[in-house]
């Protein structure tokens, strides 16, 4: 990315007059056969179809290619590829690097389906996963086989929010395993409070489905990667198959224009609720890596530029059965819901036995039920009501 601040450049990335051509938005382009007017043409689109030239739907329209280039340049990578959601994006970048006898090191609280390609696809192809604690730093150089292909990080972590040692992490790897791959998870971030292949990683990959769309209504992954990395991601994602349709690449460019404001209203709602409930009674802590009492806040001081909605709490007590529907099944602005990353505030609730099921590396150290939120853009003050309401009914519940 150039000298421009980001509030700045996601106004105006991918927006060349190719793409607009006069409008102010890219311009929306459905196909899959793309004419050529002579023999000349098809050859020059063929020598350059990995390249934004127009050769054949597949490989991407004016739409694609715009969203493709604001990415890019965003994220400061060689060039982006774009994926139906963020478990392909992420299935297909593992896949693009690893064969069988490989073998990946991957932190242990990352996005459960995440997990499950490891153990359910991956195993089968002969590709073994090394899991290890999602608070470790620079001790896992110490896992690194000479069979590593790919390490992949998600930070802050899944549910649970725990920050990396980012820098930490890669100088380790790099120093056993220089051509290893690393890529992380950098849905929380948005691609933007966290410049991950500025800190020496390869490949940052989003569920475009949260923030990018912002919406809620459309499904989007995407993988930025440097030059070392950039034309096998690419060529073999193209093998595979990966593609987004022209109208939804357009709704997350569309998103991008609003994406600093909206992460801005998401940091500084999320903080208030996040600091409200880090003083009630009923809650042992939250996992909000801009707090103190966070695990790994120092490396979110030190690493990113800001925070998004989504957090945890931790309650002081398991809650039964009956506890748990009186609480989350009777309010009026909080949905349950899978995602997040729209415009609506969500919550979901994990037992600590649950969680440490899909825990192969590190367990967890709490009792307490966790919640889950997502601060959407509704005003803080009827959300905080609508906690308080929450918490009122599990008092009610537990006297009866």
């Amino acid at each position: 990315m150039t000298s421009k601040h980001i509030e700045t450049a996601l106004i105006s990335a991918g927006r060349r007059k190719r793409y607009t051509q006069g409008s102010v938005n890219s311009v929306i382009q459905r196909a899959s056969s793309l004419v050529f007017d002579s023999v000349a043409e098809k050859k020059r689109a063929t020598a350059g179809r990995a390249e934004g030239e127009l050769f054949y739907g597949r490989r991407g329209t004016l739409t694609h290619f715009s969203l493709q280039e604001a990415m890019t340049e965003l994220e400061g990578g060689a060039g982006c590829v774009l994926y139906p959601c963020g478990a392909a994006a992420v299935a297909n970048a593992i896949l693009a690097f690893v064969s069988a006898g490989d073998n990946v090191l991957m932190a242990g609280s990352v996005y459960e389906p995440t997990q499950d390609f490891c153990s359910k696809i991956l195993s089968k192809m002969n590709v073994t996963t090394t899991w290890f604690s999602h608070t470790a730093g620079a001790e896992i150089g110490d896992l690194v086989k000479p069979e590593t292909r790919v390490v992949f990080l998600e930070s802050p972590a899944s549910i649970t929010m725990e920050v990396q040692d980012i820098p930490a992490i890669v100088a380790a790897v790099r120093a056993k395993a220089p051509e290893a791959v690393i890529m992380i998870d950098n849905t929380w971030a948005a691609g933007i409070l966290f410049r991950a292949l500025d800190f020496g990683i390869d490949i940052s990959i989003q569920a475009g489905t949260k923030y990018l769309i912002g919406h809620s209504d459309a499904m989007i992954g995407t993988a930025v990667a440097n030059e070392r990395c950039w034309a096998q991601l690419r060529e073999n994602s193209y093998l595979m198959g990966q593609m987004v349709d022209a109208d939804t690449a357009y709704m997350a460019s569309r998103g991008l224009r609003t994406l600093a404001v909206r992460l801005r209203q998401h940091e500084e709602s999320g903080l208030r609720v996040a600091r409200w409930l880090a003083e009630r009674p009923e809650v042992a802590v939250v996992n909000h890596p801009a707090l103190p009492q966070c695990k790994g806040h120092e490396f979110w001081r030190r690493d990113f530029t800001g925070s998004s909605g989504l957090f945890s709490f931790v309650l002081k007590a398991r809650l039964s059965d009956r506890q748990l529907a009186d609480f989350l099944d009777h309010f009026e602005h909080f949905s349950m819901a899978y995602s997040w990353g729209g415009f609506e505030s969500l919550i979901l609730a994990n037992q600590p036995d649950e969680l440490a099921a899909i825990r192969p590396a590190g367990g967890v150290d709490f009792s307490g039920t966790l919640i889950r939120l997502h601060i959407g853009l509704e005003n803080v003050d009827d959300l905080l009501a609508d906690l308080a309401d929450g918490f009122a009914r599990v008092a009610g519940s537990s006297k009866n």
